[in-house]
């Protein structure tokens, strides 16, 4: 047990250390300014090319889902999840070691050319993260956290990272095998994950954009408003276009949705009016809520 409280204290303090470094000391792997300079970047693209013009230019909740930016991928951590994912891997290594596995690396991909490694290091994590999003919306309980996400009334690129704190606990429990079992640098998940938060911004921004038949390939705001319409067929009642960065998930096993450009559509879900307004309101609902419908 000291062991392990060891390993949480020390991974506290060094990722507190991290993040003081990321935003004293920016550098080109910077998350904190990464994440300011594109947002600033696709709010401005709202600014001037908004699709839904009677919307206002600082929306409902656009302050709250900004404080969700910033939670989600700082806070949350450095208040000891963090600590708590290497206090998870040290006993998932020390139960490796018990039955005599001590090199974890099941497919080797670093002689692989580097175009080919992101490429199949990219197609991987979006595939699992497209099935993770498809669970939360089939499974009920964990459609509890999820609904937080589906609590934006009105689109813009904020609302991406306006999520419950359990989802970060989903998706990285998925993506730890993945990670731990294929070589991969600390660098290069930097890039992907970079190129995936924009894209995730832009999904959620009030543009127009479809990509044409590029959109069958990549996810797209066009396409993504449906994913958050408040009434959808009934053989989408789980949802649909549950793409993260990439569409061709939602075409390949007839998920995606999109009958016309969901300019206006009301978005949400039923009984929304319900739902809290406040950030604690909404970190705490799906837990006392769990005994009902």
């Amino acid at each position: 047990m000291e062991k392990y409280l060891e390993i949480f204290s020390s991974s506290f303090i060094n990722y507190a250390q991290y993040v003081w470094r990321d935003i004293t000391s920016p550098s080109l792997n910077s998350y904190f300014y990464y994440l300011i300079f594109i947002s600033l970047i696709v709010w401005g693209l709202e600014l001037m090319f908004p699709w839904r013009r009677n919307q206002s230019l600082i929306r409902k909740d656009f302050w709250q889902d900004g404080f969700y930016m910033f939670f989600n991928f700082f806070i949350f951590s450095l208040i000891g999840y963090n600590a708590l994912s290497d206090v998870f891997v040290s006993l998932i290594d020390a139960f490796f070691k018990s039955i005599s596995i001590e090199n974890k690396v099941l497919i080797e991909i670093s002689s692989w050319p580097v175009v080919l490694r992101y490429f199949f290091f990219f197609v991987l994590i979006d595939f699992i993260e497209w099935g993770v999003h498809v669970l939360q919306h089939r499974i009920a309980w964990m459609w509890k956290f999820h609904k937080v996400h589906h609590s934006v009334t009105e689109m813009g690129f904020a609302a991406h990272l306006r999520y419950h704190w359990m989802e970060v606990i989903f998706y990285k429990t998925a993506l730890y095998f993945p990670f731990t079992f294929i070589g991969f640098g600390i660098n290069e998940v930097f890039l992907l994950h970079a190129f995936t938060i924009l894209i995730g911004h832009l999904n959620h921004a009030n543009l127009r954009w479809n990509y044409g038949w590029l959109g069958y390939i990549l996810n797209s705001p066009h396409m993504h408003i449906w994913h958050h319409a408040k009434k959808l067929p009934k053989e989408y009642a789980h949802g649909a276009n549950f793409g993260i960065t990439l569409s061709v998930w939602d075409y390949l096993f007839k998920t995606a949705y999109e009958p016309s450009s969901g300019k206006d559509i009301e978005l949400g879900f039923e009984d929304i009016e319900h739902f809290p307004s406040s950030f604690i309101g909404q970190m705490k609902e799906p837990f006392v809520t769990r005994g009902r419908d």
